[in-house]
């Protein structure tokens, strides 16, 4: 996005005066007057304090007659995650892992852990201000939101309290977050200042565009599997939902349908795995993948891909996996009980075992998972 941005300005004549880029590693600056930072995904650590440092030194260095363009993309909430005043760094930590455990969908999730970051509900706008801020964003939200993405930086929040409270009291009840924490975190919410709602001055120069989306993503893949000769649609409906249910869904849907050769069916959305307490060995789209593939499991027709498109599925080094008819039994063959490494979400190593999951290291942008599930 930076890149692209740089190249945008130099054909308007312009040069970035400034600026920092974050992402989980980081990289070389296509401008030398940018600085690259890494910070921590998907739970904040000390890299994301460095990260919200340096994006607060950045902002704070703009000038009221300067232009920013902030560049959003899903992950920001975490890698510049750094606390509000009175918020301890292992609560906002607990929280993310809380929320993740949880099984909200990134649309609740974010409507909390927003509250208690330091550029999170519209407080990196009001630094910004009165500068003219424009707000490109890739989505990985369903719905598109701006008060959603990347926790909404530069975006009105229209949040209840209420609400935030009593999720924080139904983590602590499930003990995904510590009682304590749950109550340090209530304390600080009720004791913060209001929230920068609709109408406030630091939006009067905020100007928001959604430049790409999780349907590009999809027409890509249809395009891309046109061209390699497949009938090829998108999916009626986007992801949502427990992972195993949709994985279930799509082999269902796949089975129920008349047979095609060479048929490509795209899905693309956000899913979500509900923990209970039980860590996770994997991520969203590896439990897909592992939960089709006992869907499929003797079925030698069908391949299904599930996979992140920022090229990393949960807190692995795997961007998804690719199953087939033979994987469940591939992971037998290997010493390991599918069955067991499903109902304990163990599905990266299950995969690994299988030779199913891809790598693709950090791909630079962020908008949602796809599904590709090929009939030949």
């Amino acid at each position: 996005m930076a890149g692209a941005a740089v190249d945008r300005l130099r054909a308007l004549g312009a040069e970035p005066a400034g600026g920092v880029i974050v992402g989980t590693t980081a990289r070389e600056v296509p401008h030398p007057a940018l600085a690259s930072v890494a910070g921590d995904h998907p739970v904040p650590g000390t890299a994301s304090a460095r990260a919200a440092a340096a994006l607060g030194a950045a902002a704070r260095a703009i000038a009221g007659d300067a232009e920013c363009w902030v560049l959003l993309s899903g992950g920001t909430s975490s890698l510049v995650a750094a606390p509000v005043d009175g918020v301890a760094d292992a609560d906002l930590a607990a929280l993310f892992t809380a929320l993740h455990a949880s099984g909200l969908d990134i649309t609740a999730a974010n409507r909390v852990r927003k509250q208690f970051l330091r550029w999170g509900a519209g407080r990196l706008a009001a630094v910004l201000a009165p500068a003219r801020v424009r707000v490109l964003i890739a989505s990985d939200v369903a719905g598109d939101d701006p008060a959603i993405i990347a926790s909404g930086p530069c975006s009105p929040d229209d949040t209840p309290r209420a609400e935030v409270a009593g999720c924080l009291a139904a983590l602590a009840r499930r003990r995904l977050l510590d009682a304590s924490a749950a109550v340090r975190l209530e304390s600080v919410l009720r004791t913060m200042a209001p929230p920068l709602r609709v109408g406030d001055p630091a939006f009067d120069q905020v100007f928001t565009s959604i430049v790409a989306r999780v349907d590009d993503a999809i027409a890509g893949a249809v395009a891309a599997a046109r061209a390699a000769g497949f009938e090829s649609h998108a999916a009626p409906r986007h992801l949502s939902g427990e992972a195993r249910t949709a994985a279930e869904s799509i082999v269902a849907a796949t089975a129920s349908g008349p047979r095609a050769a060479r048929r490509c069916t795209v899905y693309g959305g956000e899913t979500t795995v509900s923990l209970d307490g039980t860590p996770i060995a994997g991520g969203r789209s590896q439990e897909l993948a592992l939960a089709a593939a006992r869907g499929l499991a003797g079925r030698g027709e069908i391949t299904l891909l599930a996979a992140g498109t920022d090229g990393r599925d949960g807190p692995t080094d795997a961007a998804g996996a690719v199953v087939d008819g033979t994987t469940w039994s591939s992971i037998g063959a290997a010493g390991r009980d599918p069955d067991a490494d499903l109902a304990g979400h163990r599905s990266h190593a299950a995969l690994d075992a299988a030779g199913a999951l891809v790598r693709t290291g950090p791909t630079g942008t962020n908008v949602g998972d796809l599904v590709i599930v090929l009939e030949e």
